[in-house]
């Protein structure tokens, strides 16, 4: 079965962080000639005005926990994006530790805390201890033509992660409408066996998708808000020390 746009866009997300989720496609029954907001638009075309304005955007930033299939656990991802390849953000590892993420031009930058240090070693205790002093807390650079700064640089092409949206069909039931940090936005669903997933779209203004949620199995599950659409990504060089990982 082809994905839908949203559920297409909910597997790019988990999958440019590494990761496997089982969103699927539902079918659609929309009403025909609805009231309220999109007025006598089925959800099928509410998503499509959506699709095409989301990934419009030059750059936006998402937030949410995706699952991480290596730990059985989650990642909880803080991440400003841009079609130009720049991002700005954190990611957390299931209480494995945080790492801070800036990618500008042709350089990754990344800053480890110490428990993220130890979680990620498989060297020996000594060497861990010292790549704890030597890292822990402080920024780092590399090229991003090396293959593992190529890995990290991915999660950060907002196109990768857009791209699948407009390749997904638009199968999609209007629900009620509510609020998503403040901002009215109507509520559609999609539902396959035991994989569901929900989705918000903006009401007022432009129709950005502002949050998806998927997945009815608890190490499924996916949860993404999408705002400062268009805006500046903050992916200045860091201040102070930077240890230079390429020349060690």
């Amino acid at each position: 079965m082809r994905r839908t746009a949203f559920a297409a866009l909910c597997l790019a997300a988990a999958a440019t962080a590494g990761l496997v989720t089982g969103c699927q496609s539902g079918d659609d029954s929309a009403a025909s000639k609805p009231k309220g907001p999109f007025a006598g638009l089925s959800g099928g075309q509410i998503v499509e005005r959506s699709m095409k304005t989301t990934t419009a955007a030059s750059s936006l930033r998402m937030k949410g926990r995706v699952p991480d299939d290596e730990s059985k656990g989650f990642i909880d991802i803080d991440m400003a994006l841009d079609k130009q390849g720049r991002c700005a953000g954190s990611m957390s590892f299931s209480g494995q530790g945080k790492a801070d993420l800036i990618r500008s031009g042709g350089t990754v930058y990344m800053k480890y805390d110490e428990k993220f240090l130890r979680a990620q070693s498989e060297e020996s205790k000594e060497d861990t201890d010292a790549a704890v002093d030597m890292l822990a807390g402080k920024w780092t650079k590399t090229a991003a033509k090396g293959q593992d700064a190529k890995d990290i640089a991915s999660f950060c092409d907002l196109d990768t992660i857009l791209g699948d949206m407009k390749d997904g069909d638009t199968e999609a039931t209007r629900g009620k409408t509510t609020t998503v940090d403040g901002k009215p936005a109507i509520v559609l669903h999609e539902k396959d066996g035991e994989d569901d997933y929900t989705a918000h779209v903006a009401t007022e203004g432009k129709p950005y998708l502002l949050r998806i949620d998927s997945g009815a199995k608890a190490k499924e599950q996916i949860h993404l808000a999408f705002s400062d659409f268009d805006r500046p990504v903050p992916a200045d060089k860091p201040t102070g020390e930077i240890v230079d990982l390429d020349a060690l």
